[in-house]
């Protein structure tokens, strides 16, 4: 199944203003875009694990899926 979200743009949200969450609302995960909200990114490490995980192509949108 395709997502119909960009892996690029979750990238540079994440770059930006991840430790905010902005990235987690764009892929649909908004129960943890409200912690990261609320804590600061998990305090820089949640940030810092998605925007590797973004980067090596493993992070999902809510289906389980993010496109290329």
């Amino acid at each position: 199944m395709e997502s119909t979200k960009s892996r690029l743009v979750a990238l540079l949200l994440c770059i930006f203003v991840g430790y905010l969450g902005i990235h987690r609302f764009y892929v649909g995960k908004t129960g943890t875009g409200i912690l990261w909200l609320l804590t600061g990114g998990l305090f820089g490490i949640g940030f810092l694990i998605d925007l590797i995980m973004i980067i090596v192509g493993s992070f999902t949108d809510q289906t389980g899926t993010l496109n290329r």
